[in-house]
């Protein structure tokens, strides 16, 4: 019996040990590791503990019914020195190894020892006494290859601690490289006059951007992003291949000057609700869950624009905005959300500012009844000035961007998103939009005006195709089209399809190489205008 308590001593002095105990052998308790998905996570779930406690009592998962629960009790009153997990939890069931349970005997040790220096108190029986030796000398090894290997961890963490960047800011990078081209036999036009599509510009290119981010955190559940962004990655849009239909996922063009493109502040408000307050370089994708786990990166995801989510999210983003994320425990979320363009936010003139000029307030309900399937309800309404129109947020024909040319507009915007698990290798994501258009201004002919734009797509993506973390996938789906427009010369009269084809090969854990092409039939949705191919191979480096 005596043996028995010690063991389960020592198990309870684990609690405060799984992250060394990571760092030194090169992995955790496989019970916790079970139900922690990530360090951090990890991290959280120790830090909160209940700490040392006084009555076997303040165990919720331990009752006076099992089996050993007068070791337990006798431990708790004797020793003082067990200690529970978050939410008062004691996980007598789970497992250790040898290293793990040498961990614990020391730190039982040390507390016996504690306690005859500290009482005359006769609180060690002797009996305890022997038992405590005949494991120190059983477990002798094991105790020294711990002190070693604790040592020389300690001496890393005060090197590390001594030359590391800040005690608050990580500091993250990601580079991109990219070959691509344009080819066809002519770029897109709108007039249905074949003979005077606008060349392709079709020449390869290499090209490159560049991210750094400064995360710092206050509390350790708060987080501030600082970014910076370079690059020279052109925009296939309409001044190269006459649509933006052909655009890339991770375009950035600003010839290498170094910019700040995001900057904000999130935290959590109760154990249920987070907020995110964007100075710069707002998206509503980046905050809600889009439904596209395998492809909405725009660094390792879908090579172009409209493969990574509904165009629903893109309206007067890229400036200041507000998001509040709604998890309470269940199958069922709520996100809100407030958006201005970023030359707006910052200028006190009439029809900008924050509220009087253009922005977009979003809601969307989310259900995940399993861990296999996500659906998202969004809708979203949409006002934006006329210098500023762009209704699909730079995917779709030109007169889906502009259904009444640059006319102040007011869209009412509905999206519906999927995600499906149907294996563990085999996601299946899609979306379908709505969106309402209505002409503000324009003069009689078109004040009031209104058009119906409509776009929907689909993929598939299967994990570990020729080796471990590898992706391939299929997207297919038809940009935004004006279905139907009161100024009948702005609506779209054959339909686009897009289809792509890429193939994410994980080179290491920082460095991911994607070729793929897009194969846009139909350009500005016309049947007139040829096919257009872009073909590009990415690399990505994370460090």
């Amino acid at each position: 019996m005596a043996q028995l308590l010690i063991t389960k001593l020592v198990l309870n002095a684990l609690r405060v040990s799984p992250i060394v105990l990571a760092a030194v052998f090169g992995t955790t308790n496989p019970a916790v590791a079970g139900e922690i998905d990530s360090t951090s996570q990890l991290s959280q779930e120790f830090s909160t503990g209940i700490g040392q406690v006084t009555s076997v009592s303040q165990f919720s998962d331990v009752e006076p019914t099992d089996w050993a629960f007068q070791a337990l009790q006798s431990l708790v009153e004797r020793y003082g020195c067990i200690s529970g997990y978050p939410n008062s939890r004691y996980r007598g069931e789970d497992t250790l190894n040898r290293y793990e349970f040498a961990a614990g005997l020391n730190a039982c040790l040390d507390r016996v020892n504690e306690l005859i220096a500290t009482t005359t108190a006769d609180l060690v029986t002797k009996e305890d006494l022997a038992t405590l030796q005949r494991l120190q000398e059983e477990f002798s090894a094991e105790l020294a290859t711990i002190r070693g290997r604790v040592a020389s961890l300690e001496a890393r963490t005060a090197e590390l601690e001594a030359n590391r960047f800040s005690t608050t800011t990580k500091l993250k990078g990601e580079a991109i490289f990219a070959l691509s081209s344009a080819f066809g036999d002519g770029g897109a036009d709108t007039d249905n006059d074949p003979t005077n599509n606008p060349k392709l510009e079709d020449n390869v290119a290499f090209s490159n951007r560049l991210r750094l981010k400064l995360l710092t955190s206050f509390n350790g559940t708060d987080r501030l992003e600082t970014r910076l962004n370079t690059g020279n990655i052109t925009k296939f849009g309409p001044s190269a291949t006459g649509t933006s239909m052909t655009r890339l996922g991770f375009d950035s063009n600003d010839n290498n000057n170094v910019e700040l493109d995001k900057f904000n502040y999130a935290f959590n408000m109760s154990d249920s609700i987070r907020i995110k307050l964007e100075a710069t370089g707002a998206s509503v994708a980046d905050n809600v869950n889009v439904f596209n786990p395998l492809w909405s990166s725009g660094s390792s995801g879908a090579i172009s624009r409209f493969g990574r989510f509904s165009p629903v999210y893109l309206p007067n983003s890229g400036g200041a905005g507000v998001t509040v994320n709604f998890n309470p425990k269940g199958n069922i979320s709520f996100d809100a959300a407030y958006m201005v363009p970023g030359n707006n936010s910052s200028n006190p003139a009439d029809g900008k500012g924050m509220f009087d000029g253009s922005n977009t307030s979003l809601a969307q309900l989310s259900f995940k009844p399993d861990r296999k399937l996500g659906i998202g309800l969004v809708y979203s309404r949409a006002y934006q000035s006329g210098d500023q129109v762009d209704l699909t947020g730079g995917v779709g024909s030109g007169f889906a961007s502009k259904p009444f040319d640059d006319v102040a507009t007011t869209s009412n915007n509905y999206g519906l998103q999927a995600s499906f698990r149907a294996t563990d290798k085999v996601i299946v994501s899609g979306w379908a939009g709505l969106t309402d258009a209505e002409a503000e201004s324009g003069g009689v002919d078109k004040k009031g005006a209104d058009a119906d734009i409509f776009y929907w797509s689909a993929n598939v993506g299967i994990k570990d195709i020729g080796g471990t973390g590898n992706v391939l996938g299929v997207i297919v789906g038809q940009s935004p089209k004006v279905n139907d427009n009161s100024i009948a010369t702005r609506e779209d009269n054959d339909t686009s399809f897009h289809l792509e084809g890429l193939y994410k090969m994980k080179i290491s854990n920082s460095v991911v190489v994607t070729p793929g092409m897009v194969v846009i039939f139909n350009p500005e949705h016309s049947n007139e205008n040829n096919t257009i191919y872009v073909g590009t191979v990415r690399t990505t480096l994370k460090f």
